[in-house]
């Protein structure tokens, strides 16, 4: 199949965004990636960059810029964002807990809605917070499903383990105790794209004192549920 449009810039830079779809790269790994030669590759990703089409992660690698959500959300095309509010909503009244959607963003994870605990005491995560990658059940959920090197690379530094990935993707949920803050318990199921693919992880969290050290067994039912409308949604865009 031709995937030629006939306009090599515009293909050759296609192709740099296509690359980047799996995760962070360096320059090496554009070349490797799209075939195009080094100088060709380094040019492409730096003009992409100056558009914030490209940006770069904490160790300098390309990954996918703000600019790609901006023109997205601007097109109406974010059924994920705009599905997600109630679903929440409805999650926050079914478990009293606060509720989090997160997208992966190279070695981080933003909070792209939310839906917060009415009163009491409760895990305040605002919408736009970034958070590492290397703890909480919504970054397990995130990293489970990648491919091994990238899970690998993702491992390194980590508060859980592959062995407990490994129990994510048998269970289809995780949890953590204690893992990204002191006394706050989570609960985090996958978000999947048309290609099956994990783009977002849904969370309930709160003090361990009400979700107790077991919190799958009070909430993964009702999160599994929120994150399995939110895949119908995306299925159906």
């Amino acid at each position: 199949m031709d995937n030629s449009s006939g306009v090599g810039v515009l293909d050759k830079a296609a192709l740099v965004l296509s690359a980047l779809e799996a995760g962070p790269a360096t320059l090496a790994g554009l070349v490797s990636a799209t075939g195009l030669a080094r100088p060709t590759a380094h040019r492409l990703a730096v003009a992409l960059e100056h558009h914030r089409l490209v940006t770069r992660d904490m160790q300098g690698r390309f990954i996918l810029g703000p600019r790609l959500s901006e023109l997205s959300a601007a097109a109406g095309e974010d059924r994920l964002l705009a599905t997600a509010g109630p679903v929440l909503t409805h999650l926050r009244d079914v478990t009293g807990e606060s509720a989090q959607l997160y997208r992966r963003q190279g070695d981080l994870r933003i909070c792209v809605a939310a839906a917060e605990r009415l009163s009491g005491l409760r895990d305040t995560v605002p919408v736009g917070s970034t958070l590492p990658m290397k703890a909480g059940s919504a970054a397990q959920v995130l990293l489970a499903w990648e491919e091994p090197e990238r899970l690998h690379r993702g491992l390194q530094g980590a508060r859980f383990t592959a062995t407990a990935l490994s129990g994510v993707r048998r269970r289809g949920w995780a949890q953590s105790i204690g893992e990204r803050e002191p006394g706050v318990a989570s609960v985090s199921a996958p978000v999947r794209g048309p290609s099956n693919r994990v783009v977002a992880a849904v969370s309930v969290s709160g003090p361990i004192e009400r979700l107790t050290r077991h919190p799958g067994r009070l909430h993964a039912q009702a999160i599994v549920e929120a994150a399995g409308r939110l895949t119908e949604a995306l299925r159906r865009a």
